[in-house]
């Protein structure tokens, strides 16, 4: 990581576009995919689960709160 940061802290010579070349885009694509598969192995919490569950209820079906108005009001 310390090799990306210094080649991304200098400056482009005279005529170049400043910007990362391949390598470095393919590292860091390598660490962002690495950081996320983690996240994604993590799962759903439980409390988020049941939190999407009781949204795709249809209103008015069972375990739902039919004390709220379509608009969000109670």
């Amino acid at each position: 990581m310390k090799e990306v940061k210094s080649q991304l802290s200098k400056s482009p010579g005279p005529g170049k576009q400043g910007g990362l070349n391949a390598e470095i885009q393919s590292r860091i694509g390598h660490q962002l995919r690495a950081m996320y598969d983690d996240v994604v192995r993590q799962g759903v919490p439980d409390r988020f689960a049941e939190l999407i569950r009781k949204l795709d209820t249809p209103e008015g079906g069972a375990g739902g709160d039919t004390t709220a108005k379509p608009d969000g009001r109670e």
